[in-house]
């Protein structure tokens, strides 16, 4: 695993100390931070009443307390040291063992959990992925944090989308007759 942290943590060395890219990196991680971006989407998703904002608020708090846990849990029985160089840049200094990465765990759980569509999945697992990038970017965990985090959180996520939908019943087939509908509005519930 060494040999591995040490090939892919090389190859992101040229990108190192760059300005914009550092920026960038921070930027996707602290939105990452503590689900901020989960959240603003939940709260987008849940505007208006009905079965649809029931199922973005259980998807968020499925996906929280459940990546947390497994996390935590994972994180105490690993207790695996972080990179000994951090890059500096505007993002809160971890303070728990390196494997998993959390930020990548919540990322790709709440990814899976959060999105109903094909093309909002895509959306979201690309966004989990840029948050893996920046943490391996901004030395905040090993190559192989991420990977761990990201296989983790898809599973977990994925186990929980059924969960979700036994939960929130009525929510797909809504979003559904609302996408076939006229104007912009069914277009983006659609691809939401």
């Amino acid at each position: 695993m060494k040999s591995f942290d040490e090939t892919i943590d090389a190859a992101f060395e040229p990108w190192r100390g760059q300005p914009q890219v550092d920026r960038a990196a921070a930027l996707i991680s602290n939105l990452a931070d503590y689900g901020l971006i989960w959240v603003a989407l939940a709260l987008f998703k849940a505007r208006r009443r009905g079965p649809n904002r029931r199922r973005a608020i259980v998807s968020l708090g499925l996906a929280g307390v459940s990546s947390y846990a497994v996390n935590r849990a994972v994180k105490s029985v690993v207790d695996r040291q972080r990179p000994e160089e951090h890059l500096e840049a505007s993002v809160r200094t971890p303070s728990s063992s390196s494997f998993p990465s959390g930020h990548t765990l919540a990322a790709f759980c709440t990814a899976f959990v959060l999105s109903e569509s094909p093309t909002g999945t895509a959306t979201a697992v690309g966004f989990a992925s840029a948050v893996a990038v920046s943490r391996v970017h901004l030395r905040a965990h090993h190559p192989s944090d991420v990977l761990g985090g990201a296989a983790i959180g898809s599973a977990l996520g994925l186990a929980l989308r059924p969960v979700v939908n036994g939960l929130t019943p009525g929510s797909r087939r809504r979003l559904k007759r609302s996408a076939q509908g006229m104007g912009p509005e069914g277009y983006m519930l659609k691809r939401l």
